[in-house]
């Protein structure tokens, strides 16, 4: 189900979300991609840098990020002659398209991607896609070829640090992190948060939402160029 969040002065916001629906999905990453490009466009001339990490997020360029629950749903390969079947294998082929650049490009302008799945082989998640994210984390795993898929494969000459050891309910929300040009893995454990919280931030933070291509619009005018409105990613 991919997600659209913004962080900003007022924390994380929310301002899309789809289902398993393949035609809502692409919608959105399309507009995505639309903006990665805008910001690419003009980055130079608004930040005076050409990777926004030099300046940090802003009000007006915020950190965006796209999470990607059960990716695998939105990359599968679909075989057939009907008409339908054809439809969905483009339509995954264009998802698979868009994504890619989303995170091969995006980084620098501040657009960040998150694909989970249950397994990350590459029938789940392109290895094109997967094996340039710089940052691999992995809960427990039943093998030693899943660990791999998720987090590469030196991870076998650390078998004390493979997700296949946290099978103990003692590690329940424990994960293995590998991070490029960083030796070795690092186990984290990520906290609890219950149904009945998560809604209730949900619902007291459901009003603090902003577009990030009307921020760009707004910052374009205020240096002086001006651009045309988009339309809304909140829904």
């Amino acid at each position: 189900m991919p997600a659209l969040l913004r962080f900003g002065q007022r924390g994380v916001q929310l301002l899309a979300f789809c289902g398993d629906d393949l035609d809502e999905a692409n919608a959105l990453f399309k507009r995505l991609v639309e903006l990665r490009k805008r910001r690419s466009a003009t980055i130079r001339d608004v930040l005076g840098v050409k990777n926004m990490w030099h300046v940090g997020p802003s009000p007006q360029w915020p950190l965006t990020v796209l999470i990607i629950d059960e990716a695998h749903t939105y990359f599968r390969e679909y075989k057939g002659s009907d008409a339908t079947t054809k439809r969905l294998a483009a339509l995954t082929a264009e998802n698979t398209r868009l994504v890619e650049d989303l995170v091969k490009k995006g980084r620098s302008v501040g657009i960040l991607v998150i694909l989970i799945s249950q397994k990350t082989t590459g029938d789940a998640i392109p290895t094109f896609i997967r094996d340039v994210c710089p940052i691999g984390l992995s809960f427990a795993q039943k093998t030693v070829e899943a660990a791999v898929a998720a987090l590469g494969d030196d991870i076998r000459n650390w078998p004390d640090a493979s997700p296949v050891t946290l099978q103990d309910p003692a590690y329940v929300g424990v994960a293995v992190m590998a991070m490029q040009g960083r030796p070795g893995y690092t186990r984290i454990r990520t906290p609890y948060v219950s149904d009945a919280d998560a809604a209730r931030v949900a619902e007291d933070t459901s009003h603090l939402t902003a577009d990030p291509d009307l921020c760009l619009d707004a910052l374009l005018a205020s240096t002086g160029r001006t651009t045309a409105p988009r339309p809304s990613l909140a829904k």
